[in-house]
């Protein structure tokens, strides 16, 4: 039987295995190159909150099965008048994006690393830029693709790419709906790394093993303050950022880190 660190839970086209405050979600609808159904954008969303709400989980990691990370929306589904996007669906301009993916993905406190196991495209490639942090296998590509299919970065690529790589060269793979190498993402600092295909699941895991021995409540304050930090000016960032500091010195995790460099040993946190 599982213990407190360790639950694995399947539900078909999306899995969640949460061990050593890790959350795996992993997207396993290979046959269809993990293109996004209603129901599998459900269960995503599901997944992510209730990994960002778990005092257990440290670190999200987001990957996928087969040879594609994401290749977008069902369209095939959209096409035949059954998914996403479908010419029947009522058209309707009130939309509610509170719980949709790449909307709880910005406002999530918890690190999310994205495995690129393969190649992102359309919402695939928006979901993979929203992460904090993103590996990437060397066979994978992201693509650009949404003029090519007649509509826009609709998941928050607008917003994420000329704030990652600059308005100029945003807007050259925006508007060409350019495809980009796994060498091209890692010069322009789309993604941190690009590591063969084999290792891929452990490069991720070692990251987020690096990132789950620090002090929990330090590292979503970071993030959180980071966030912050995009909408700010610097005075009112830096009062934002001492007001978070505040707590944390009183936090148990604090007093143990400082414990632990004066005692010249690796700190036990405990998110507390």
């Amino acid at each position: 039987m599982a213990d407190s660190n360790e639950v694995v839970s399947k539900v078909d086209d999306v899995l969640y295995d949460v061990s050593e405050h890790i959350a795996t979600i992993t997207l396993n609808r290979p046959d269809r190159m993990n293109t996004i159904s209603g129901p599998m954008l459900d269960l995503l969303s599901a997944f992510l909150l209730k990994a960002d709400a778990d005092p257990e989980v440290r670190v999200v990691i987001l990957t996928g099965v087969g040879r594609a990370f994401c290749a977008g929306l069902d369209l095939a589904a959209a096409t035949s008048g059954g998914g996403i996007g479908s010419s029947t669906a009522p058209v309707t301009t009130n939309l509610d994006l509170k719980h949709t993916p790449p909307t709880i993905i910005h406002a999530m406190d918890t690190p999310i690393i994205c495995a690129l196991n393969g190649s992102a495209a359309g919402y695939g490639m928006d979901t993979a830029l929203g992460c904090d942090i993103r590996l990437m296998a060397k066979s994978a590509k992201l693509a650009a693709a949404f003029t090519k299919r007649g509509v826009v970065p609709e998941s928050g690529g607008t917003w994420l790419l000329p704030r990652l790589i600059g308005w100029s060269k945003a807007a050259e793979i925006i508007f060409t709906g350019r495809t980009l190498t796994a060498d091209q993402c890692v010069e322009m600092g789309l993604v941190s790394a690009a590591v063969d295909d084999a290792d891929l699941a452990g490069a991720a895991r070692a990251l987020a093993l690096e990132i789950a021995a620090n002090a929990p409540l330090a590292v979503q304050a970071s993030k959180k303050m980071m966030r912050m930090g995009l909408s700010e000016g610097f005075n009112d960032h830096v009062h934002h950022v001492f007001l978070q500091l505040l707590p944390l010195m009183r936090s148990q995790d604090a007093a143990e880190g400082m414990r632990a460099f004066m005692e010249k040993r690796t700190p036990q946190f405990k998110g507390r």
